[in-house]
């Protein structure tokens, strides 16, 4: 909102939030604004009742009486950009499935919401990270959960330095920027994110606690994951998962649906990571995906209630490395599942590899070492 207007607007209104346009009107003709211009204004607040509107997002009463101390100035900062950054290129990452689209939305620079969703661990957030590092653009990331609120994402008062002062959110700081930003599990969020509405539509937005106006940079654009399409999660896997409201749903020109890579795709992924962590194993590599893989389609048929995904192989391969055992990182990984599941995933493995007879005996191992000397026996 101008700021000439809403300084006139304390000075002469300064108990008052509820104002008619007259009012307004008034104030804005005292700092040479036409009825026309503060229209424009006034329809960024709500509407109260007929011929009145909400203005308590501006309006700081003056205390006027000698014996108050003078209200401080309330500043506006954004204290620290280290949220706005262009992501490193990560070496494990393959290209696959829709990162060209999404590298393509991003590398117009155009505003184009999108929302992307698929089943957990099959790349989603990863994919648009690594898209932003290939286009060489600067990406926010917002991790929502049910507790986020219009606070955490466009910002707050905070206390710096003695002084209360407005910290912009990650919201406002990607807006400025001209950045990505990237709404991650969004529909684990509850009615409090609404306040990002405004946003969705590319426009410029008021910050209701202290009436500045921002105004999006060109390049600014916002993406979206979530494992469910903002109708809830039917089957029970995703419970923290919410419905979304269908206004706030309808502002994202296009929903991307990502599957789990392909076995061909996936082996390649699963081959860089063992070159990260230096234990490569091509026989181990083509067992897994093809495990994961029978069990995703028995998962699709309805024969079991998990899933092998992309991500939690990764995990194998990492703890193939600490361990330097195929069964004892496949019964550590496959540990989180209930029971029924567990066996039956381990059971399967066994069947696929010929080198494995049982899995499942750890993670207690009786293995001894140089290290395992009782501590007694040390001498110092």
């Amino acid at each position: 909102m101008n700021k000439k207007l809403i300084e006139k607007l304390q000075e002469n209104f300064a108990d008052q939030t509820e104002l008619s346009p007259k009012q307004v009107i008034a104030a804005g003709a005292d700092v040479g604004m036409t009825p026309g211009e503060v229209y424009k204004e006034l329809n960024e607040f709500p509407k109260i009742r007929r011929g009145i509107y909400d203005m308590a997002g501006v309006m700081v009463p003056f205390k006027t009486s000698q014996k108050t101390a003078p209200v401080k100035n309330i500043g506006v900062s954004s204290v620290s950009n280290n949220e706005v950054f262009v992501p490193e290129r990560d070496k494990t990452f393959v290209q696959w499935g829709n990162f060209s689209d999404v590298f393509k939305i991003i590398k117009s620079q155009m505003f184009y919401p999108t929302f992307i969703t698929g089943l957990s661990g099959n790349g989603k957030t990863f994919m648009v990270e690594q898209a932003c590092a290939k286009a060489n653009r600067e990406y926010v990331r917002v991790q929502i959960s049910p507790e986020t609120d219009e606070d955490d994402l466009m910002g707050g008062f905070r206390l710096l330095n003695g002084e209360t002062v407005f910290q912009k959110g990650p919201v406002l700081k990607a807006m400025e920027a001209g950045a990505i930003l990237l709404i991650d599990e969004i529909d684990r969020g509850t009615n409090k994110i609404m306040c990002l509405q405004g946003v969705l539509e590319g426009k410029p937005v008021l910050v209701k606690k202290t009436g500045e106006v921002v105004t999006p940079k060109e390049g600014f654009n916002v993406l979206a994951t979530a494992n469910t399409k903002g109708k809830g999660s039917d089957d029970g896997r995703f419970t923290a998962a919410t419905i979304l409201d269908e206004a706030f749903l309808e502002r994202f020109t296009i929903t991307v649906e990502q599957s789990y890579p392909a076995p061909a795709v996936e082996k390649k992924i699963i081959a860089k990571h063992m070159e990260k962590f230096e234990k490569i194993d091509n026989e181990f590599n083509d067992l897994l995906v093809g495990w994961a893989d029978t069990i995703r389609k028995t998962f699709e048929d309805g024969g079991v209630d998990e899933i092998i995904s992309t991500r939690r192989l990764c995990h194998i391969v990492q703890t193939f490395s600490i361990f330097g055992k195929r069964d004892k990182a496949i019964a550590l990984c496959v540990n989180r599942f209930d029971n029924d599941t567990k066996e039956a995933f381990l059971d399967l493995y066994t069947k696929v590899d010929a080198t494995v007879s049982g899995v499942g005996e750890y993670p207690n191992d009786t293995s001894t070492s140089e290290f395992d000397v009782p501590y007694a026996e040390y001498k110092i």
